[in-house]
């Protein structure tokens, strides 16, 4: 574990990919999102998807993750096993930590009714209707999604060729891809939007959290043939 744990200080050692540039991201994605509220001169609440930028961020931090600091780690003679838990309880302490700041922001907007401008980047309705704990857990689930998307794609890379990612992310495009054209022919629109519905934002985030699980095992399985 203490190896372990030292993978997670090698991560961390530039701060800008785990912290700094999502914060630099989330700050100037509020800042802009107020300006635009101020210029729409209605009283009605104003709600927006700004927020998501650094949790789309996350997407670039689970491939440099792979990508740049895996060689390094090779020269430290840390092991693959080491690297990729450490690594992975990175990210989760990484998606934690954005998922606190976004309830932080979502108790600003509302002890400032959403920056006098009545505008919202954190506190969306939708997410907040299971209180803040469901709030954190949709918050985390997307950040820590999007960062082992990243980190898959990086491993299958690294392990296989662009070629074989290129595959995947082929198939993968055809396999949504043929699930609208089913979900159009067999007119079944009304009730997906109504599972959703019925899921409601934490249900999404819970299924979101089982899809890292697997992606987690995909990569882990990958990970084995990685070529530093």
């Amino acid at each position: 574990m203490r190896r372990t744990f030292n993978v997670i200080r090698l991560q961390l050692i530039n701060k800008g990919t785990f912290v700094w540039y999502p914060l630099v991201i989330l700050a100037a994605a509020v800042v802009i999102s107020v300006l635009i509220y101020a210029l729409i001169p209605v009283d009605e609440p104003k709600y927006g998807g700004g927020g998501q930028a650094p949790l789309w961020y996350f997407f670039a931090v689970g491939m440099s993750a792979m990508t740049l600091t895996f060689p390094f780690s090779q020269a430290m003679s840390i092991t693959r096993r080491e690297f990729f838990f450490g690594t992975m309880l990175t990210a989760v302490l990484a998606s934690g930590l954005m998922g606190i700041l976004f309830l932080i922001g979502g108790g600003i907007e509302l002890a400032t009714n959403g920056y006098g401008v009545n505008g919202y980047v954190f506190h969306l309705p939708w997410v907040w209707e299971a209180g803040p704990l469901g709030a954190f857990v949709v918050y985390f689930a997307l950040a820590l999604f999007f960062f082992v998307i990243g980190f898959t794609g990086a491993t299958i890379y690294k392990s296989w060729g662009q070629l074989v990612l290129m595959i995947v992310s082929i198939g993968l495009t055809l396999v949504l891809v043929g699930l609208a054209f089913l979900a159009t022919r067999l007119e079944m629109w009304e009730q997906v939007w109504l599972g959703i519905l019925d899921l409601g934002a934490v249900g999404l985030a819970l299924w979101g959290l089982a899809a890292v699980v697997v992606l987690t095992a995909v990569s882990f399985l990958a990970f084995r043939r990685t070529i530093p």
